[in-house]
């Protein structure tokens, strides 16, 4: 695959990005026939988009200077029409449960993908961590599809991403005091590092909203409370992710970084997509989004007196970011971490986990009325229901069980 060199690349200038509506709303592909990692790469470019606007508003209402706020409104606007055009996509007949597993084949192989490829330990632990969540979710959506819709998951992930149970959804959810995160240093992380984390921020967030705006939509009792169980994870991802970023990056550093991060995904998406048509939608943007990031360098060297290159430090960003089947990886990651927890920022086995851990009076009060992600898979056909029953999901869901029971009724903790 050819490198992305962003300070060699061609581009189209700002005022010639505007587009009319014809332009900005394109056929939407064919659900039967779309490859997955078509339909995974549409996602994607979407959440990144979607998370370039609201940082952008984000910033807009921080600063005083007209200059800056005319060329945030004017970047913003385009990227505006961007989402529009990759969102419309998406076709009609796509129902909200299979948009739903490509989000979560998404956040499966993006994040596998991510991890292999993170050069900064901390950052690929917590992407790590995520991973086996959010491959759980894959599997509890799954179960809902069987139910609601008699559908088959294989029609939408293709094979590519296996569908079983990860760490279970039921003990994901943790007290917020558990979702704090340590940042990387601005001044010594890798570029890569900071596209990924800009990258995981952007997918999960867009996840998060999705669930939130469409969880409402079922009238089925159970679904609505599948969507809000997981979409409240998906909030614990966005909090995680979002802190592993260094807040002493200024907005104008964080903006560039930001529109540098869109031409670096459209690049890897274009690298990589099968179909010709959509290809030629991400080469036009990422030639786009380059001419947003040198606007923003610009105002960077402007009113910070900065070099956008001494920030970016490196001629080519790589690896690129590349949707492929991850099974083999996942499945380590299962094996080595399913019990790992967070607490204090650190990562470690739950048995190793002090009693006054916030979380275990925060699952019990989140819990004890049922959970959602545990009744679905009841209703669903047996070979996905009996997958429910792998040892080591039973066995560790039992011990997070009995040790909040016993601690919840005073008992003491029995020795591990």
């Amino acid at each position: 695959m050819a490198q992305f060199k962003p300070f060699d690349m061609d581009s189209i200038p700002i005022e010639e990005q505007f587009m009319n509506w014809k332009e900005i709303v394109k056929a939407p592909y064919d659900k039967k026939s779309v490859g997955a990692y078509t339909r995974t790469r549409v996602i994607l470019m979407n959440g990144i988009e979607n998370a370039s606007v609201l940082m952008s508003h984000a910033i807009e209402r921080m600063t005083v200077d007209p200059e800056i706020k005319r060329q945030m409104a004017l970047i913003r606007r385009i990227d505006s029409m961007q989402q529009q055009t990759v969102d419309w996509l998406n076709p009609a007949n796509q129902t909200i449960i299979e948009t739903t597993l490509g989000y979560e084949q998404v956040a499966v192989d993006l994040t596998a993908n991510l991890a292999k490829n993170e050069s900064d330990p901390y950052v690929k632990q917590t992407l790590d961590f995520a991973l086996l969540e959010d491959f759980d979710h894959l599997y509890r959506y799954s179960c809902l599809y069987d139910y609601l819709e008699g559908g088959d998951y294989d029609t939408v992930v293709q094979g590519k991403t296996e569908v079983k149970p990860g760490r279970p959804t039921s003990v994901e959810h943790r007290h917020p005091d558990d979702t704090m995160r340590r940042h990387y240093n601005k001044d010594t992380a890798d570029i890569k590092t900071k596209m990924n984390c800009i990258t995981i921020v952007a997918g999960e967030q867009q996840t998060e909203l999705f669930y939130k705006t469409h969880g409402n939509m079922y009238s089925d009792e159970l679904a609505r409370q599948l969507y809000s169980e997981i979409a409240d994870v998906e909030e614990e991802h966005v909090t995680q992710y979002g802190l592993l970023g260094d807040p002493r990056e200024t907005m104008l550093e964080k903006s560039a970084l930001m529109q540098l991060c869109e031409a670096y995904i459209y690049f890897s998406c274009a690298q990589t997509e099968s179909d010709s048509r959509i290809r030629a939608i991400w080469e036009d943007f990422m030639r786009m989004e380059i001419s947003h990031f040198e606007a923003c360098a610009n105002l960077l060297e402007k009113y910070e007196g900065r070099d956008i290159r001494n920030i970016v430090q490196a001629d080519v960003i790589e690896p690129l970011v590349v949707f492929e089947s991850n099974k083999d990886y996942v499945n380590k990651v299962i094996n080595e971490q399913l019990d790992l927890t967070p607490q204090n920022m650190e990562y470690m086995r739950f048995r190793d986990i002090a009693d006054d851990w916030s979380t275990f009076r925060f699952q019990w009060k989140m819990n004890k009325s049922g959970v959602p992600s545990e009744e679905v898979v009841s209703k669903a056909g047996s070979d996905l229901a009996k997958r429910d029953q792998a040892q080591n999901i039973k066995d560790f869901k039992n011990q997070v069980a009995r040790r909040t029971e016993d601690l919840m009724a005073g008992r003491p903790a029995p020795p591990m």
